[in-house]
């Protein structure tokens, strides 16, 4: 029988995640039963959520157990077949997590066009990623045309989406990134009307420059001192989808800051709208999301970028740098050919 390989999780991190919390396993690859299919993974998805997963806490998922294959969207090659409702050799998109090779009885796989665009797309702007950007902003954020939209993560998957369907209808988007390259290419490529470096410590005086007369909606997938400039920015009855919070991730407790008070009385006075999103809240709504995402993205109104590690082994350290935001782009990991 072949080898395949998983990473498993080997321990709770405690704050940042390190190399010492993922352990890398050999199997033998599974043969299919009954009505199950045997998966290959050729592209692994690697997203901030994952964190959260990592943790033993309530939230809006299971944890990943001690030991268990680390959560992730995988797209995957089908190389057997028991299953009349799969091939061998069709395309999926599955959930097979952080290993080559997986069984599925077929529950929650979903075919992929090749020929809608690449297939890495699945997990990425014409997947998870890219239908959070779609439904975040447009059922809770509602731009209107002439309106100021704010991104926090601007450059990322979700966040590059947010600032090009905000321009699609007719709002000014300004992204919130980390460094020069990044502003730029919100700017020149994606066409956002300006980019601010999160890092810089005049980050409120130029974004109120940017915003001159406030911000509508913010698209929050940060956190920390960039929600701290946006906020006393926020005009009444601004709207804001909290979609991450990658600042405070590896926060090993939960603090109401110190100006707490101060946004619940803007909330009150300005009559602001926050809305914690998952997803799946809009599952209903994915027919409309790819028939609109990859008709924009056929007519280049919206573009994306990948950011590709080599090989199932390179997933620990290229997640703990997508934690600081070392990734420019959507963070994948190629596990395997496009074809076995």
């Amino acid at each position: 029988m072949s080898q395949g390989k998983r990473i498993v999780l080997a321990s709770r991190p405690q704050g940042e995640p390190n190399a010492s919390n993922f352990r890398t396993e050999d199997y033998a690859v599974p043969t299919p039963g009954a009505g199950e299919v045997l998966l290959r993974t050729i592209w692994l998805s690697l997203d901030p959520y994952m964190r959260g997963r990592m943790n033993d806490g309530p939230s809006y998922a299971a944890p990943v157990p001690v030991g268990g294959v680390m959560e992730a969207g995988t797209v995957c090659e089908v190389i057997a077949s028991n299953n009349p409702a799969f091939a061998k050799g069709d395309i999926v998109l599955s959930r097979a997590g952080w290993q080559t090779h997986a069984i599925s009885d077929g529950k929650g796989l979903a075919k992929v066009d090749p020929k809608l665009a690449p297939i890495s797309t699945a997990v990425g702007v014409l997947g998870m990623p890219g239908m959070t950007a779609y439904t975040g902003l447009l059922e809770i954020g509602k731009p209107k045309p002439g309106e100021t939209v704010v991104v926090a993560g601007a450059s990322g998957a979700v966040g590059s989406a947010v600032g090009q369907i905000a321009k699609i209808k007719g709002a000014r988007a300004v992204g919130i990134a980390g460094g020069k390259d990044k502003c730029d290419y919100v700017v020149k490529e994606l066409g956002f009307e300006a980019c601010l470096d999160h890092r810089d410590p005049d980050l409120a005086a130029k974004l109120k420059e940017a915003c001159p007369k406030g911000i509508d909606v913010y698209f929050e997938n940060v956190g920390g001192p960039v929600f701290e400039a946006v906020y006393p920015q926020l005009n009444a009855f601004a709207r804001v989808p909290v979609c991450g919070l990658i600042a405070h991730y590896n926060d090993r407790e939960a603090r109401a800051p110190k100006w707490a008070s101060s946004i619940m009385f803007a909330i009150l006075t300005k009559r602001l709208t926050f809305r914690g999103f998952i997803v799946s809240d809009f599952a209903a709504m994915h027919g409309d999301f790819l028939r609109d995402m990859s008709q924009w993205v056929r007519e280049g109104k919206v573009k994306y970028k990948e950011f590709v590690t080599e090989g199932l082994d390179s997933a620990p350290e290229a997640f703990m740098g997508l934690l600081k935001g070392a990734n420019f782009g959507k963070q994948l990991v190629r596990v395997g050919p496009d074809k076995a």
